[in-house]
């Protein structure tokens, strides 16, 4: 998709600080961290979200991911992997993304703006 920015760092026109790549993934630092360590890992095909990926690249993505974290060192000291779908969900950028974050003990602070007793 010729206007998504995740295209546009995988085809070199917008500049990313890149932590890994291969022919199917890249892993570069979020430019707006919550976390000491906040990497973004995608698919360098277009995928819209989770809900269309297929098993086969997520088994590649998840051996990629299991890689940047050895690379960023958060492998033993625990990190979070968390992709966003859809409006309610936070997602921001139309382009299936993963963050990973670590590098200190996280928190839940900002889960839900609403009451989960009242929000189903």
């Amino acid at each position: 998709m010729k206007d998504c920015i995740f295209c546009k760092i995988v085809a070199g026109k917008i500049p990313a600080n890149i932590i890994s790549e291969n022919p199917d993934f890249l892993a570069f630092h979020d430019i707006n961290p919550k976390a000491p360590v906040h990497i973004l890992i995608i698919p360098k095909n277009h995928i819209k979200d989770f809900n269309e990926v297929s098993p086969e690249i997520m088994a590649g993505l998840t051996k990629f991911a299991q890689e940047v974290a050895k690379i960023v060192g958060v492998n033993q000291s625990g990190y979070r992997l968390i992709t966003n779908i859809g409006h309610n969900g936070g997602q921001e950028v139309n382009h299936l993304h993963f963050h990973l974050m670590g590098g200190a003990k996280l928190k839940w602070h900002h889960l839900a703006d609403s009451d989960p007793k009242t929000a189903l």
